[in-house]
């Protein structure tokens, strides 16, 4: 089974992720199939970046999302979403 989850990269005690595409079978920062997006937990969720149209794809041919991924995506989608009205009332 094809999975989108975090792949973990940066120091000790400084995380950054890779949201990448993976078979469900392979280690947490093993070989992937293809990375879609970046996640800095310490940086403002704004400057998380996904490759929607690559993450539409992979979601289309049957890819679950891990529930991490799952959170991360729900929450950019809500920044998503605020930003342009909040631009739009200032």
């Amino acid at each position: 089974m094809v999975k989108v989850r975090l792949s973990r990269h940066g120091s000790k005690k400084r995380p950054y992720y890779h949201i990448v595409v993976i078979n469900g079978s392979a280690a947490r920062d093993g070989r992937f199939i293809e990375q879609i997006g970046t996640y800095d937990p310490g940086k403002p969720m704004e400057q998380a970046t996904v490759n929607g149209e690559r993450l539409g794809y992979w979601l289309g041919v049957g890819a679950k999302p891990s529930e991490s991924v799952a959170k991360v995506l729900r929450t950019l989608a809500k920044v998503s979403a605020e930003a342009p009205t909040a631009a739009a009332t200032a």
